[in-house]
């Protein structure tokens, strides 16, 4: 077996003890430094997890540890300055999403990794749920026939302002957060957008700056599936609870020979001539993973496999750079689109 890769974490928020699980649940993978701008919150965080360096400079860090990979776990205005810095020093690095809250930026980023020939990657991990992975299996191997029609949805009036305050502040909230997750996620399942119409709404509810509420409808792949994903995190007394199902990914997906449903509790119905086969495909559970966030911290671990097969040159590191860069030029054509009322072609 191979010794593990020795890496550093850039940031100590919300999201940084999950990953840090994960990447333990690899094996194939030790940290061995963390920075933080506070150091008080890198030093918990170390504590906590046995990692013996804590820096309150980044560019220290990778001068003294030059560890195999940096993970970037910082908010989204660290994403560019930090990913920058490891491409001067040519340390490979993993980046959370979004990547930019602008694509000239995300394009930035990617190219001066490009130029400093160094591996990089964007921890998505929706696509890595497995509810959403049976799915992919399930349309690969043609069971409905020719893709007609698919919705995603992700619903919600769950509290994320309570562990993530700084998404109150954002200038574009849902289509950034969410929406990379789920158009990521469409892109896996039903190919390349040829056409996008994007339109947004801001409740007073959850008292957000930004969008809190989307509609997006696409074609794509080669046999221009419409596509409709509906995005929303609002408290509001619409959605009876016994719909509330955070994080959960709901989808129907209608086929010119059956149709698929991913409803809630992980339960996939496929439905042929030959009748309907119900299945559950619930994630593993994880004693470190919160249990409202159950699907997504799970995902983290088979996320993480993937990156680390990247970064070892074993054919994996699905979510390159200029892979998640497909994805955020639907992110911001939706923006644009939900600006100008008018669709985007690609």
């Amino acid at each position: 077996m191979a010794s593990p890769l020795k890496f550093a974490v850039f940031g100590a928020g919300f999201w940084t003890p999950f990953q840090l699980a994960g990447w333990r649940e690899t094996g194939g993978a030790e940290c061995v430094a963390i920075y933080n701008r506070t150091r008080g919150k890198a030093e918990a965080v170390a504590r906590d997890f046995g990692i013996p360096a804590v820096f309150d400079d980044p560019e220290r860090l990778l001068e003294e540890v030059r560890p195999d990979f940096v993970d970037n776990i910082t908010e989204v205005g660290g994403h560019k300055p930090l990913s920058l810095l490891c491409a001067r020093h040519r340390t490979p690095c993993i980046c959370q999403k979004p990547l930019a809250d602008n694509l000239a930026d995300a394009r930035q980023i990617v190219s001066a990794f490009q130029r400093a020939k160094t591996p990089f990657f964007v921890h998505e991990n929706w696509r890595w749920q497995a509810p959403l992975q049976r799915l992919r299996s399930l349309l690969g191997s043609g069971r409905i026939g020719t893709l007609l029609r698919a919705r995603l949805t992700m619903v919600s009036g769950f509290d994320v302002f309570g562990n993530q305050p700084a998404l109150r502040d954002l200038d574009r909230f849902i289509l950034t957060d969410l929406g990379t997750h789920l158009l990521d996620a469409a892109r896996v399942l039903f190919g390349e957008a040829r056409t996008l119409y994007c339109r947004t709404a801001r409740t007073l509810a959850p008292r957000v700056k930004g969008e809190n509420v989307a509609t997006i409808l696409l074609t794509m792949g080669g046999e221009a599936t419409h596509v409709t994903i509906e995005l929303g995190y609002a408290r509001t007394p619409l959605e009876p609870s016994t719909r509330e199902v955070f994080p959960q990914t709901l989808a129907f997906i209608e086929g010119t020979t059956g149709s698929i449903e991913l409803a809630a509790d992980y339960v996939i119905r496929v439905t042929t001539r030959s009748g309907t086969r119900t299945t559950r495909h619930a994630p593993p559970r994880y004693a470190w993973a919160d249990p409202r966030y159950e699907v997504a911290h799970a995902s983290i671990v088979p996320c993480c496999t993937d990156l680390l097969r990247g970064l070892r040159g074993q054919g994996g590191g699905e979510t390159t750079g200029e892979d998640n860069l497909k994805t955020l030029s639907l992110v911001f054509a939706a923006y644009d689109s939900a600006r100008t009322g008018r669709a985007v072609t690609f």
